[in-house]
């Protein structure tokens, strides 16, 4: 008898069970810094990856005490856009009938890359018995290698055909927009 209520007891867990973790979160809620208006249009954007082989070497001692080479897979994109509102005052002619309309387009801009989080880490990492024991210390820095994958990913979009794709689509776009208003368009590059 005594048996059975303790097995009742245990099945219901009123303490939860032995090792069993809890995460209670008491973040503050986001508070919103400022709002600004914007006029760029996000004509294309590239998703991009890479991988760095990032090593760092100590002069005069082997690499088996001090050292450490770390291979780092980065994920991201990059958008390109044309900020209509730099159009200058001759950027939009219409003709004296009303008929036409001639734009010239601003150049096409890089973002900044957006490093995505859920899709980069370290993939692998080989270092020094003194690395080592610098590491059992606290938690290694990645932050220089999100700061490498960043620059890397700003040159691969910038030798990526994405600049001309976003003005191709920024001209589609205005085209469309403007002829279906009634326009004859031209649309040319600044």
């Amino acid at each position: 008898m005594l048996g059975a209520a303790v097995f009742a007891f245990g099945q219901l867990k009123p303490f939860g069970s032995a090792g069993e973790e809890e995460t209670i979160d008491r973040s503050q809620p986001a508070v919103l810094k400022s709002v600004r208006d914007l006029s760029q249009f996000h004509a294309a954007a590239g998703e991009f990856q890479v991988v760095l082989d990032i090593e760092n070497d100590v002069k005069w001692v082997p690499a088996a005490l001090a050292g450490e080479r770390t291979l780092f897979v980065a994920a991201g994109s990059v958008n390109a856009y044309v900020d209509l509102g730099s159009l200058q005052d001759d950027g939009l002619i219409v003709s004296p009938d009303g008929k036409s309309v001639e734009i010239r387009l601003p150049q096409p801009r890089l973002d900044r890359p957006n490093l995505h989080h859920d899709r980069s880490y370290v993939f692998s990492q080989e270092r020094g018995l003194i690395n080592d024991l610098q590491a059992l210390g606290g938690a290694p820095d990645q932050q220089r290698f999100y700061v490498a994958a960043e620059a890397k990913l700003a040159e691969a979009a910038k030798s990526s055909e994405l600049l001309e794709r976003a003005e191709d689509n920024t001209r589609v776009m205005l085209t469309g927009m403007l002829q279906s208003l009634g326009f004859q368009v031209k649309v040319t590059g600044d």
